[in-house]
């Protein structure tokens, strides 16, 4: 993968980078890559990111579409240089190294900060009327929680009642959607990983968004449980709640907002069981199971709350307990 794609240096050059040095930078999850581009010194701006999103396993359109949505919003998603979407080409600012996860590995002291910037975030965020974008239904909550039925139980060779599965989920998120009447923009994958620090968090320094391209119009809860039921990093529990009051003073939320997110939590939570285990089976990136306990652990506190009774039942009847207290990272 130290290849140079086809196409980049054709691209980079009508772009006017030409002259620019190329440094390929290590992806994730996904088929897209990224590169620093870094011109000599005196020409602004003298780095940007290229992103390679290329078809037909991506399409870079709704990336620029939010990002564009996002801006004029006032919120600060990177600046677009240029782009070519037939081959997945995308110029934009360069938001520098400073990932909040990792800049927290390097300056722990600062957490508090960090969430704090993040949480404000979210909060002016929600401030916003939705944007125009598809919904957060059912189906779409059903369809990701059922990648744990999938994915998961299959890799453990654990049969278990599918169609009870959603029922119960469709029991219990019916209330939910009924509290969904003030939709919010949702992110979808709103962490550590995905917010770049543009300044040291004391001082108020505005945050970067990165990854938005899945934006849905759903329950502000969702990103919130992204940030504070982190799949990559530890949250200590106090810091949770910390956030949660600090999110729901400035918001003020919906009386039953706890119990949504209690709901979002385990449906999301479920979900990345899904992709983790589904990341391991079919693409061969077995790294991703290491996270499984803790994505588990937090979906095991969310069903303990009464909202999720339908749900928690179906866990006790379907999942061995043995499975579940060793937080169910035991594929192989």
């Amino acid at each position: 993968m130290n290849e140079l794609p086809d196409g980049l240096t054709e691209f980079v050059a009508s772009a006017g980078w030409g002259d620019a040095g190329i440094e390929p930078i290590p992806g994730d999850a996904s088929f897209r890559r990224y590169f620093r581009l870094r011109r000599p010194s005196g020409a602004l701006p003298q780095t940007a990111m290229l992103m390679h999103a290329p078809p037909p396993e991506e399409d870079p359109s709704e990336f620029l579409r939010v990002g564009q949505w996002l801006r004029e919003q006032g919120m600060r998603a990177p600046e677009i240089y240029a782009n070519r979407s037939d081959g997945g080409w995308v110029l934009l600012e360069d938001f520098g190294d400073d990932r909040m996860r990792d800049w927290l590995d390097v300056h722990p002291d600062a957490e508090t900060q960090a969430y704090e910037g993040a949480i404000d975030a979210l909060v002016e965020l929600h401030q916003r009327q939705a944007g125009p974008f598809a919904p957060y239904d059912i189906p779409t909550y059903l369809r990701e929680a059922a990648l744990l039925t999938e994915w998961y139980c299959p890799a453990l060779g654990l049969t278990v009642d599918g169609p009870g599965y959603e029922a119960a989920w469709r029991e219990a998120l019916g209330t939910l959607i009924a509290r969904q009447s003030r939709p919010v923009t949702v992110l979808r994958d709103y962490h550590a990983e995905n917010i770049m620090l543009l300044g040291d968090p004391a001082t108020h320094a505005p945050q970067g968004l990165i990854d938005f391209q899945d934006a849905l119009v759903g329950h502000p809860a969702y990103d919130l449980v992204s940030l504070l039921q982190d799949a990559r990093r530890d949250v200590a529990l106090e810091l949770e709640t910390a956030m949660l009051e600090r999110y729901t003073e400035r918001a003020q939320p919906d009386v039953d907002f706890l119990a949504d997110y209690a709901l979002l939590g385990a449906q999301r939570n479920a979900k990345i069981v899904g992709i983790f285990t589904r990341l391991y089976k079919r693409d061969g990136k077995p790294r991703y199971l290491d996270m499984i306990p803790r994505v588990w652990a937090a979906m095991e506190r969310d069903l303990q709350h009464p909202a999720l009774e339908p749900v928690a039942n179906w866990f006790a009847a379907n999942i061995p307990d043995e499975l579940r207290q060793s937080g169910g990272g035991a594929i192989t």
